[in-house]
């Protein structure tokens, strides 16, 4: 993800970019991280954004390793910061998940919502700018049909879009 593909066959020196969307969130952008097997760490740790200037920008910690939870049972979801302007246009009634990415929130952040006594939406600042963690995906495998035919679906996406460009 870091290393663009002329560095990775030619050698060639590029821009970090990891560093610079964490340049761009602390002078006052917005960053939206969702999960998935390939966010966060992922599945066997692939994704690999513990210890990068992706995971600074972020409101959360993220654990070495795989940080996947699979729940073929269903985790449903509560909501803990329902009047967070995030969470506007979602209401508390969720449908479950079938699995996530695990990562705690910083100590400076704000939980909306847990799974399993983990951390689903968090926020926080970013010196100038603001950023959001959704621990889920967005869409299936994780997300089941009745996730993205929710009612709150539409409003879970387009309320964080609103409060990370803050005034903008």
């Amino acid at each position: 993800m870091a290393i663009p593909p002329e560095t990775f066959s030619e050698g060639a020196r590029r821009p970090n970019r990891l560093r610079l969307l964490e340049e761009y969130v602390r002078e006052g952008g917005g960053f939206l991280m969702v999960g998935g097997s390939l966010s966060f760490q992922g599945i066997n740790g692939r994704a690999n954004y513990a210890g990068t200037a992706v995971e600074d920008a972020l409101p959360v910690s993220l654990q070495q390793g795989d940080d996947r939870v699979e729940r073929p049972d269903g985790a449903y979801p509560e909501v803990v910061a329902a009047a967070h302007p995030v969470l506007s246009d979602v209401g508390n009634d969720w449908p479950d998940f079938l699995g996530y990415n695990r990562f705690e929130t910083d100590v400076d952040a704000e939980e909306l919502v847990l799974i399993d006594g983990d951390p689903l939406v968090t926020v926080g600042a970013h010196d100038e700018g603001r950023s959001a963690a959704f621990a889920s995906d967005r869409a299936p495998h994780w997300g089941p049909a009745e996730f993205v035919e929710w009612d709150g679906y539409p409003g879970l996406w387009a309320g964080p879009v609103r409060w990370l460009a803050g005034d903008r």
